[in-house]
């Protein structure tokens, strides 16, 4: 079995069995004429259960063989310009390329006697990051897997520099959009159940600061503690992006910390046209941002920032086998001394192999593609008397949901556009996602691919009107 491991004495044959694996997913990635195949679970469940893991194959050219029949062939595939759903994005090479170094040596980040120059190209892409968010020189940050870790992280801060004795008179004010991971995080976090403090929003589905400010107010004047405000840069919906230079200032008369979510909108870091929309970013205590969607990175990729290097002592432990206190003594780096994880993957690889292939204006030419795209989308749907569309775009959002001609119960219009996301997803042709909006279901399309193009946007809604005609004729013959 020794042969199977990745050293010395078997790089030819790891050279081969990557090269097998890079050759097949290529030669799929070429061939793939839609974004799913529309297998159902009932279909596919079979084959993955008759599959006894007792029973090795031995060889990796038959393990893909297998994969293909089990996985490659059906996989959802978030390059085809026609997956237009969840915020999932194409990829770029040079990200895969560092994936697969960083997967073959394995370093871990925890400690730099795992990782040597792992530890300080990260710590330089952190540096990187918040200076482009305008931090300041006590800035600091880690890498995380994703926007919920660094939300957790960045509210856990929060609640330290809250310095409350009492759990319960906490409470953490975010949007009625914000991400769900805030209301998680409260719950982790050990915070009463109303602890997360719900501000209405605007009709372009902003936070409200006006209610902001009121909810502040009261909040002071029952004499509980305003931990955090979560501003949100890109909703997981909509695409808004709250109004940060206000919630700064109030941030700033309460006393409050404020942490910006820009998970989604941090991709106008590197925007070269829309950098302004996102202005007030450089008075946040902490930031969350997600290279895995709008920096175009294989997941995962994520990051958590904070203006102020000092608040990271709060995740901070030390362990006698791992990282003694004498190392910071010593000056000796190591990155478990800000994180929430211990052994960390070398996810840091993926973004420096794109700065330095890419730079910053590759990637924010190619999100400022994806923003272009959006506002061509809203036109199409705004003028389209088949569709209701919710509001103009901020990033590259659209929600919005079919509307016929003749059917007015707003629940059978809910059922009409439930059928035709099904549908379509069924079909395999188009991938579009669901929320909804005042209680009503509507129909999302996320736009991260660059090489969508309007007409791709004006098909799938003809798809999308047609299955929904096809379900409202199907009902209304039966009512018949």
């Amino acid at each position: 079995m020794r042969s199977h491991l990745l050293n010395d004495t078997t790089a030819e044959q790891y050279r081969r069995s990557v090269t097998d694996g890079v050759e097949r997913v290529a030669a799929k990635l070429a061939a793939t004429d839609r974004p799913f195949t529309g297998i159902t679970v009932d279909a596919l469940a079979p084959r993955i259960d008759e599959i006894d893991l007792d029973q090795p194959l031995h060889d990796t050219g038959a393990v893909l063989d297998e994969l293909e029949d089990v996985y490659l062939r059906d996989a959802i595939y978030f390059h085809h310009p026609r997956y237009l759903a969840h915020l999932n994005c194409p990829v770029v090479i040079p990200a895969v390329l560092g994936e697969a170094v960083l997967s073959a040596v394995n370093s871990s980040l925890d400690t730099w006697d795992q990782s040597a120059g792992g530890t300080l190209i990260e710590r330089k892409l952190i540096d990187w990051t918040t200076e482009r968010i305008g931090l300041g020189p006590a800035a600091d940050g880690v890498f995380t897997s994703g926007g919920t870790q660094s939300n957790l992280q960045a509210l856990l801060l929060a609640r330290e520099e809250a310095k409350s004795n009492d759990l319960t008179a906490l409470r953490i004010f975010a949007s009625e959009v914000s991400h769900f991971s805030v209301k998680k995080s409260a719950k982790l976090l050990g915070l009463g159940q109303d602890a997360v403090v719900s501000i209405p929003v605007d009709h372009d589905k902003r936070m409200q600061t006006v209610a902001l400010a009121r909810e502040l107010e009261r909040c002071k004047e029952a004499g509980l503690v305003p931990m955090a405000v979560v501003a949100t840069a890109g909703t997981t919906d909509f695409g808004s992006i709250d109004p940060l230079p206000e919630i700064a200032e109030l941030c700033e008369q309460f006393g409050t910390w404020m942490h910006v979510d820009a998970a989604y909108g941090c991709g106008l870091l590197a925007s070269l046209k829309h950098r302004d929309r996102i202005g007030g970013i450089e008075r946040a205590d902490s930031v969350t941002v997600d290279y895995h969607k709008s920096f175009f990175q294989p997941v995962s990729s994520s990051a958590v920032l904070v203006r102020d290097a000092a608040t990271l002592r709060h995740a901070t432990y030390h362990a006698e086998y791992l990282n003694p206190r004498r190392m910071v003594e010593e000056r000796i780096p190591n990155q478990v001394d800000k994180s929430l994880q211990t052994t960390r993957r070398f996810d840091a690889l993926k973004l420096w192999m794109t700065l330095r292939t890419m730079g910053a204006d590759g990637i924010g030419q190619l999100f400022d593609e994806v923003c272009e795209l959006a506002r061509e989308g809203w036109k199409l749907i705004a003028a389209d008397p088949r569709f209701d569309v919710v509001v103009e775009p901020s990033l590259s959002t659209l929600v919005f949901r079919y509307i016929p001609a003749v059917v007015t119960d707003p629940a059978e219009i809910d059922r009409a556009n439930l059928y035709a996301r099904k549908a379509l997803f069924a079909s395999g042709d188009a991938i579009v996602a669901g929320t909804k909006v005042a209680g009503r279901h509507y129909l999302k399309f996320t736009l991260l691919n660059p090489e969508t193009q309007a007409s791709d946007i004006a098909t799938v809604l003809d798809l999308i009107a047609g299955h929904a005609e096809q379900y409202l004729g199907e009902s209304l013959d039966r009512a018949s």
